[in-house]
């Protein structure tokens, strides 16, 4: 069941204990912002300590890059530029999101706002590089001292995701949060193709007209529409993934070391002396955050040291674009559910084929986030494998819908038409309804086996209905009626109805937050009709 110690008010969801293996979620209208971050050219950080906040409701005392004096300097920007309600504290784990241009010189200058009994600060950035200006000399690079800064300065040489972290004492400082990302997008178009146009920009109603309020805004970070040089990089919306996993007592016995050496009387020149073996994990986080905290909104304000959720949303056919970074020092193997993610490149290395003008990265079940090691991939979902009309285009229906006809190109896809409601559909299941035999399975001539109506299992965890779209439960006539309506916590049944997929860590025991399921490296994927604008702007 869940445990009564995962007590925070989730603001945008509702979680509902159900059994021990499975638990059913109404999906809300909100979505965030997708890879949110800080652009400029010149970027001031500060590594300073602050505490992190856990569902179990303990604080854990942690270090962290942020914001110098908790604000951008001139000429750096949130970024996307659609962005509400960004902020940037003196200290948040992970740190601040760069995104750069490729080409770009940058220069980054740390302040060492780190208690004087820690010793010196550092920051690596791998694939690139750098010279450093100030500061004393350390063992990988320039080091700042307490209260004293160093900068580093780079030419963001090629696109791609990366990882940035403490390159001193990295066993004691990364564990304790000073870790972020960097993220350069290219500075042309793709040399082997164009990107199409942005295949969400047009919102369609029921009907297949434009609606009202106008289409989706783009948030991609990328203007040329692709991750890289090649068209086979193309994508229409990204979010970015960081994972790292957290030992509590070291971050106590830094705490007391720390107070010990401020306290009177304590010998001059104290240093912290923290062991890190044996490690003993038990907080593990997507993006500073563990579940559920991590389907809460970017920026929300009761977080303010763990700004970046995780909490991807997405349209059929959306060709999405995961940036995965491996933080900590354990490996997780995470599995995003509903399709495989086929990997476009590693630490900004694209995976190419003999041509040398082609990509050829694996197609993953799970994407095993190293160490260290940042990959980007592509996942999509279609609704193929269902085995029923996921629109609900069956005969006899009065929804417009039932209209829409199905066209499978080469690969099965209904995809003439990009801004079509059912563009990407699995043309296998069109007009396939589940009401033929609703509770017969494959082999019994049946579409699906539906669960019970308030048991939501493996597969497609969908928000109220077996059907996409505002008028699901119009569609979802005869036995399937005794599903929940769409609309009964969260989904007005006129505007929203989707499913949801669970993405989480396959090592069981990093699904738990100390120990306590749900929790750890586990969140929601929201796959949403396309008549459903999705506002990343939060």
């Amino acid at each position: 069941m869940f445990a009564t110690t995962i007590k925070k008010a989730i603001s945008m969801k509702r979680l509902l204990p159900v059994s021990c293996t499975a638990f059913a979620i109404l999906l809300s209208a909100a979505a965030q912002a997708a890879a949110p971050g800080i652009s400029g050219s010149t970027i001031n950080l500060t590594a300073a300590p602050a505490y992190l906040s856990q569902p179990d409701g303990l604080s854990v005392y942690s270090w962290g890059y942020g914001c110098t004096g908790g604000a951008l300097p001139s000429g750096s920007t949130f970024v996307p530029v659609t962005t509400t309600t960004p902020f940037c504290t003196t200290m948040q784990v992970p740190g601040p999101t760069l995104v750069v241009t490729e080409g770009q010189s940058v220069t980054v200058t740390l302040t060492n706002n780190l208690p004087a009994s820690a010793g010196n600060t550092s920051i690596l950035f791998p694939g690139f590089i750098v010279s450093a200006t100030g500061g004393v000399a350390g063992l990988l690079t320039q080091e700042a001292a307490p209260g004293a800064t160093v900068s580093y300065t780079f030419t963001a040489s090629s696109p791609g995701t990366r990882a940035y972290y403490s390159g001193t004492q990295g066993d004691l400082q990364v564990e304790m949060g000073l870790y972020g990302a960097i993220i350069v997008v290219p500075s042309s178009a793709p040399t082997n193709g164009t990107c199409p146009t942005h295949s969400t920009a047009a919102g369609l109603n029921t009907a297949g007209t434009a609606l009202v309020n106008g289409g989706e805004s783009d948030f991609r970070l990328s203007t040329t529409g692709a991750a890289y040089h090649l068209a086979q990089s193309c994508y229409d919306r990204e979010y970015l993934f960081q994972f790292s996993e957290m030992d509590p007592n070291i971050h106590a016995q830094a705490l007391a070391q720390v107070t010990g050496c401020a306290a009177p009387g304590a010998p001059t020149g104290c240093h912290l002396n923290v062991p890190t073996e044996p490690y003993h994990p038990v907080y593990f986080m997507i993006n500073g955050r563990s579940m559920p905290d991590d389907m809460d909104t970017n920026y929300a304000a009761q977080y303010p040291h763990q700004p970046y959720n995780g909490n991807p949303h997405m349209h059929p056919g959306d060709l999405t674009l995961l940036r995965i970074i491996g933080q900590g020092r354990w490996q997780h193997p995470f599995h995003e559910h509903g399709n495989h993610v086929r990997i476009l490149a590693r630490d900004g290395n694209p995976i190419l084929a003999p041509d040398g003008t082609s990509l050829a990265g694996p197609l993953l079940f799970t994407t095993t986030t190293t160490p260290g090691l940042a990959m980007d991939g592509i996942f999509y979902w279609s609704g193929k494998g269902l085995n029923w009309d996921a629109y609900g285009h069956h005969a006899g229906s009065s929804d417009p819908l039932a209209t829409l006809t199905c066209t499978p190109d080469a690969n099965g896809y209904n995809t003439g038409n990009a801004l079509a409601v059912n563009y990407y559909e699995w043309c296998q299941d069109h007009n396939k309804p589940m009401e033929a035999k609703p509770f017969g399975d494959i082999g019994g001539g049946g579409p699906v086996t539906l669960p019970q109506p308030n048991l939501f299992t493996n597969g497609a965890w969908y928000g109220g209905s077996p059907y996409l779209g505002p008028d699901a439960t119009v569609r979802s006539a005869g036995p399937t009626g005794s599903t929940p309506p769409s609309g009964t916590i969260a989904n007005p049944p006129t505007s929203e109805a989707g499913f949801a997929f669970m993405w989480h860590s396959h090592n069981e025991r990093e699904i738990t937050t100390n120990n306590i399921f749900p929790g750890g490296m586990l969140m929601m994927m929201l796959v949403d009709s396309r008549e459903f604008v999705i506002d990343e702007s939060l």
